[in-house]
């Protein structure tokens, strides 16, 4: 469909973008967030809708723990490794066109997963889900940042938090819906009606955006480069649990992603045209923008997970009970992304980003006061506390990182924003799932055995941490009721013991983080307000 080109390559960082014509009318930059809205939508959904269905697609499929773990694991790390090649493809040749060709592949490599077959099949199209989310995510942001002019902007990403936030947290329960009443293909086939209005939507209204001036050579040992260190990265981190923290293969594989990625900023200081600009992080609001990012979604997704795990194999629920249960979680963020749009447009991300890391860290500590039957009192409020930290976070550092960059590089910053929000999410989940396991390993055989099993067989049951970690119980069909009674007692202790321990350095992280944003915003102006 025909639309006009708009160059922003000769714009200040603040400046107003251009009008946009397109047919003749002026292009409404809030159909604009209306069109990007439903792309946001399926990919966050999508995240984190495959962790109620991997146990179904295990059975349904005979596969293995590793084969599961590589459905999150394919995805993950070609998605890292996209971010900021889509972002900068977008500012390249059109944001609107890379957005919808991310929303066409990941629609169709969606249904390619329902129809496959098989894990090997599932695995695949995964990788390609994340590959064309790449090309998705950063160019939603890129988009926004073309059409919506600075006083506006930090309200239109506002709500942009917001659908990215209620999207994952709505994930469970349209997952367990899925799972439970039709089948586990149809978590991936649910993005087919979301994309094809997505497309229709997005062809309609969307404005074509880019850097027309950009007529120079694309870098492309600067992709080779950052594509290999974030896959030798995220591979180190997903596999960390599995190898060891501490082992030779962890350290060894991260220590080459650190050193290629430093090659990497080392080679884009020497190049006229770089596929990342390292001025950007000249900008100590974009720096301290992409560290808060990552923690935002450590928290968020590592919290989530464990929740996840304590409701449905602790507490005994269903998949939709659990879901229905952190409800308040996403109504919060529904309120809040709004909200620190609007407090950061007032105050500042200064104000705003280390609020919502308290509110997270208020959420994490509030855990610790959980046990094995802790009533729903006890539960909500955290939940809200999280979901308004996290959306405050997401609306803050998303104009700390998007808002502060040039606009001609809005689509490379939203690239960077999206690439620490996953690497920050697969930490999340790796790290807190370590620090459980590494907990249950040292404390159940003595929770057994206070619970009242036999220390013989106490012992015996120690190799089962890794399913206690999990919050399944080890019992067999072979105990007398009596001794599955303690088993349970004793497991679910010890799951309660590497919650607690997850938390709190949860907690503590998020106390960090409001830290580090309060002095490195400091002295940062305000966004500009008219």
């Amino acid at each position: 469909m025909p639309s006009t080109t708009m160059d922003h390559s000769s714009q200040p960082a603040h400046s107003p973008p251009q009008a946009v014509i397109e047919r003749g009318r002026r292009s409404s930059p809030w159909l604009t967030l209306l069109a990007v809205a439903f792309g946001l939508f399926m990919v966050q959904l999508d995240a984190s809708v495959v962790a109620i269905a991997n146990p179904e697609i295990g059975r349904a499929l005979e596969a293995s723990t590793a084969d599961l773990q590589w459905v999150t694991n394919a995805y993950l790390l070609a998605l890292a490794a996209s971010l900021i090649l889509g972002g900068k493809l977008g500012d390249r040749f059109g944001r609107r066109t890379y957005y919808m060709v991310g929303v066409v592949g990941f629609t169709l490599a969606s249904v390619a997963i329902g129809l496959s077959g098989s894990i090997d099949g599932v695995i695949v199209f995964r990788a390609a889900q994340g590959f064309f989310g790449g090309l998705l995510m950063p160019n939603t942001l890129g988009l926004l940042r073309a059409v919506f002019p600075p006083r506006k902007f930090g309200m239109a990403v506002g709500i942009w938090a917001m659908v990215s936030a209620v999207s994952t947290a709505l994930g469970p329960i349209v997952g367990g819906l899925l799972v439970e009443n039709v089948s586990w293909e149809s978590v991936f086939y649910v993005n087919a009606p979301i994309g094809v209005i997505a497309i229709l939507v997005s062809a309609a209204v969307l404005p074509q955006s880019k850097n027309s001036s950009a007529s120079h050579r694309f870098d492309v040992p600067g992709v080779i480069l950052l594509a290999l260190g974030l896959l030798c990265m995220v591979f180190g981190v997903v596999k960390g649990e599995t190898w060891g923290w501490t082992s030779a293969g962890t350290l060894g594989v991260v220590a080459v992603g650190v050193l290629i990625l430093v090659g990497f900023g080392w080679y884009e200081t020497r190049v006229e045209h770089p596929l990342l600009p390292m001025r950007l992080f000249r900008i100590r609001a974009l720096t301290v923008g992409t560290i808060v990012t990552a923690l935002n979604f450590f928290v968020m997704l590592g919290v989530i997970f464990f929740v996840m795990l304590y409701l449905q194999n602790v507490r005994g629920f269903s998949p939709v009970e659990a879901g229905v249960r952190t409800l308040p979680l996403s109504l919060a963020s529904l309120v809040a992304s709004p909200l620190g749009a609007a407090l950061t447009g007032r105050f500042g991300s200064r104000l705003s980003m280390p609020l919502g890391m308290v509110l997270q860290a208020v959420a994490t500590f509030s855990m610790l006061t959980w046990d094995t039957g802790s009533s729903y009192a006890t539960m909500w409020p955290p939940f809200i506390a999280l979901g308004l930290g996290v959306g405050t976070v997401l609306s803050a550092s998303s104009d700390a990182v998007v808002g502060q960059a040039p606009v001609k590089e809005g689509g490379v910053a939203g690239g960077l924003q999206a690439t620490a929000l996953q690497i920050g999410g697969a930490l999340g989940t790796s790290v807190l799932v370590s620090l459980i396991s590494s907990r249950v390993g040292a404390t159940l055989v003595g929770e057994l055995t206070d619970a009242g099993v036999p220390p013989a067989v106490a012992g015996g049951l120690a190799d089962a941490k890794d399913a206690v970690a999990m919050g399944i119980a080890p019992v067999s069909g072979s105990m007398s009721d009596q001794l599955k009674s303690a088993v349970a007692e004793g497991s679910s202790q010890a799951f309660m013991n590497g919650m607690h321990t997850a938390a709190a350095v949860t907690g503590v992280l998020c106390l960090l983080g409001a830290v580090m944003a309060t002095l490195g915003l400091r002295g940062t102006s305000r966004p500009m307000q008219g």
